[in-house]
């Protein structure tokens, strides 16, 4: 889809929408990275306060994937920091999406990726391992599940239940 912004699918797709086959997610999200533009499959993850099972996801191949993380819109810590996110580009991932916070701004804005979460905090996540993986999830308003696709610019995001053509 490149060269297709956010505003021009949901102005090509009205039908989509109205089905609830194409949301946009509340413009509730901070931009990072230096990939503004991305999109690709979802895996979804739910955890609060605890990053163990982000970093174990990044840890694997992205092959082209979009990692949503329902953090519970958590503001107190960050849940993704620096490192797993170097680790997410070089791995192949094409963004990752926070419904919490992050840190480590400058080396993630350095990273070419495309994050978006609610906002930077300073103090880090805990380690248990705590949350569940490929299940639906519903952040910014939207509910979200594994396998649909992710269409993020700066205008926004969108989740469609397939893949967009151009």
């Amino acid at each position: 889809m490149a060269l297709v912004t956010t505003a021009e699918v949901c102005d090509a797709n009205p039908q989509l929408i109205v089905s609830g086959e194409l949301r946009a997610l509340q413009p509730i999200f901070q931009i990072y990275g230096r990939r503004p533009v991305f999109s690709g499959p979802i895996v979804t993850l739910k955890v609060f306060e605890d990053n163990v099972l982000i970093r174990e996801f990044l840890e694997e191949k992205g092959n082209g994937r979009v990692l949503v993380v329902d953090g519970g819109g958590s503001l107190r810590c960050a849940i993704l920091g620096g490192n797993p996110v170097v680790q997410a580009q070089n791995n192949g991932w094409a963004g990752i999406v926070v419904n919490g916070c992050v840190r480590d701004v400058d080396e993630i804005n350095g990273c070419d990726i495309g994050v978006r979460a609610l906002h930077s905090h300073p103090m880090k996540a805990n380690k248990k391992g705590i949350g569940e993986k490929h299940v639906p999830i519903t952040i910014a308003g939207t509910r979200i599940c594994d396998g649909e696709w992710l269409y993020a610019d700066t205008d926004g995001i969108l989740i469609s239940k397939t893949e967009l053509s151009a």
